[in-house]
């Protein structure tokens, strides 16, 4: 199996986010996604810069993928996802039909994101005729779900998990945190960048419940399927995806390269493997 470095969910610092890329560069990771997939008002890096920071880590010898945004509403992001697909030196992760469509034109081959919502063997069929070559599963799509799939009679493409990271639960046109913060969503200030692992929620009891990360939600724990590693290779995933955070992501990934070298489940680290055992994605199961 290979890791991959997923895109950046959260709305950091120019600065700050060339820095993570140019540590990243260093990294045993096989496949790094660049690209914006959250909020298009988070304008740090723009699409010339994305393709940009991707031009530049084609040195680390790794392959690079251009992310789409999960939810395309304006004709200015359309405008953008046109020039992202126009590029054409980069493979892209199409996070919703309108980049499978500009792709599908084009005749590109991509990889389907977490976001496209793929549930049957229908689906993932024309989406194998329009050119997808790698389809990363749903947040909620485990280890029963990638059997179902395997006893069909559809040639599956590259399989990528989500193995590490605060899983993408949904989207929306509303901003989650100019709402928490009594913003409205066109003067929000952009404050979602005060929150770099974004904005906790808990209930009204004081428990976890989710994190805010502007018009995404996001589960509460980190997502940790490193101790699953005998299962997800049993299943033949090939990729493994791990979703960036603002501290200790260098150790992750070592975390998860070593696991990969030796052979050997690491011990759990994170809070969160529900959604792989077939039960409620929160909760944290044992084998």
């Amino acid at each position: 199996m290979r890791l991959t470095l997923g895109p950046l969910q959260y709305f950091w610092s120019r600065q700050r986010v060339l820095a993570f890329y140019r540590e990243a560069a260093g990294w045993p990771v096989d496949v790094i996604y660049l690209g914006e997939t959250v909020c298009s008002k988070r304008r740090e890096l723009t699409t010339r810069d994305w393709i940009a920071l991707a031009e530049e880590l084609l040195a680390s010898d790794r392959e690079i993928v251009l992310s789409s945004l999960a939810l395309t509403e304006a004709e200015s992001e359309l405008s953008a996802l046109t020039r992202l697909v126009g590029d054409g030196r980069f493979r892209v992760e199409a996070n919703d039909m309108s980049a499978v469509q500009l792709l599908r034109e084009r005749g590109l081959p991509f990889v389907g994101g977490p976001t496209l919502n793929v549930y049957n063997h229908a689906a993932l069929r024309l989406l194998i005729e329009d050119g997808l070559q790698r389809w990363v599963l749903g947040v909620e799509q485990g280890r029963a779900e990638i059997e179902g799939f395997r006893a069909s009679d559809v040639v599956l493409p590259e399989l990528e998990v989500i193995a590490w990271g605060r899983l993408p639960l949904a989207f929306s046109a509303r901003c989650f945190t100019a709402r928490a913060l009594d913003l409205a969503k066109d003067e929000c200030g952009f404050r979602c960048i005060d929150y770099p692992n974004g904005l906790p929620l808990q209930t009204r009891e004081g428990a976890a419940f989710l994190t805010l990360n502007g018009v995404q939600v996001q589960s509460a724990g980190r997502c940790d399927l490193g101790p699953e590693l005998d299962e997800l290779q049993a299943v033949g995933v090939d990729l493994l995806r791990l979703y960036p955070q603002a501290e200790g992501m260098a150790e992750v990934v070592a975390r998860f390269r070593c696991a990969l070298d030796s052979g050997v489940a690491p011990p759990r680290a994170g809070e969160e493997n529900g959604y792989w055992r077939g039960t409620a994605g929160m909760r944290c199961v044992d084998q």
